[in-house]
């Protein structure tokens, strides 16, 4: 069971890894609105596709919650991705990846404000390494231009993206308790609603960039990968060993990211990610063992 669990999981943070990697291939052959719509037009296709009757059972409580559920797909899907796809633009795969580290430390510290979630002294100093730790790669190193506001528009972005997810994580106790193929067919059909103004947006600008071959490739891979696949083997992970211990292998995505925007992209690995790299993931290993340590008692 535990065998069958791993794979799942390490597949899962491997195809979210992989998000910023597509992304980054697809500058110049799809704008990332046109993207974000085409990848929640496909992922709507085949969930619906496959849960439509399910969907059809759970359509009662779909429309009685459809507020929150369109807020979730707009947030978590539309606003989050198209962020990041625009990021891309700007900066490396790489920072991206790095910078996405900051999602577990928003939820901590948003929780702690919003719902009053006890934060121990290990999690907050934990919290205070990745931000360090985000703060050097979207410096490039030099923290001296943080002072200045002299931030890469790309990783200024990617930063409010992290806390527009931060958002959406909270947002998701308000789900209904509904199957999980209905719930994501609400909420891809909400993400590409919601996505239309703005392509709209992008077209009226004369920055859209409707795709060609390769466009269409990266549209797919993102609607088959980073989405269905990546949340179902998620959803499976966590029933087979737990939340607590499948979220630790949400870790592994600014690790894996970075291998692949080396591998794939051929990104140069500056001394400064490496710096980065170990703040990030020492303070999210810290707040994780700090939060484990204060659950053990009540488990």
């Amino acid at each position: 069971m535990y065998r069958n669990a791993y794979v799942l999981l390490l597949l899962t943070t491997l195809f979210w890894a992989a998000n910023s990697v597509a992304g980054k291939m697809a500058v110049g052959h799809i704008s990332p609105m046109v993207l974000t719509t085409l990848r929640w037009a496909i992922s709507l296709a085949l969930v619906y596709a496959m849960g439509w009757k399910q969907f059809a059972r759970d359509w009662a409580q779909v429309r009685a919650h459809w507020l929150i559920l369109f807020s979730l797909g707009t947030v978590g899907f539309t606003f989050f991705n198209g962020a990041m796809y625009s990021a891309l633009k700007y900066t490396s795969a790489i920072n991206v990846s790095i910078e996405q580290a900051a999602l577990p430390m928003a939820i901590l510290i948003a929780n702690f404000l919003i719902f009053g979630i006890r934060v121990t002294r290990l999690q907050m100093a934990g919290f205070a390494l990745s931000v360090v730790g985000v703060a050097v790669t979207a410096s490039h190193g030099d923290l001296r231009r943080l002072a200045q506001l002299d931030v890469n528009l790309g990783d200024g972005l990617m930063m409010a993206a992290a806390l527009v997810y931060a958002a959406y994580t909270l947002g998701l106790r308000y789900k209904p308790p509904i199957h999980w193929m209905s719930l994501m067919t609400a909420m891809c059909a909400a993400a590409l609603v919601a996505s239309l103004p703005f392509v709209a947006a992008e077209i009226a600008l004369d920055a859209a960039i409707m795709p060609d071959a390769q466009g269409w490739a990266i549209a797919a891979f993102t609607a088959i990968f980073p989405s269905l696949l990546a949340q179902t083997f998620y959803m499976r992970g966590v029933e087979l060993i737990g939340g607590n211990r499948a979220g630790l292998f949400i870790n592994l995505v600014p690790v894996l990211g970075t291998l692949m925007a080396i591998a794939v992209l051929g990104e140069a690995f500056q001394a400064y990610h490496a710096v980065a790299l170990v703040l990030v993931l020492g303070g999210i290993a810290l707040a994780e063992h700090s939060a484990r340590r204060a659950a053990a008692p009540s488990e």
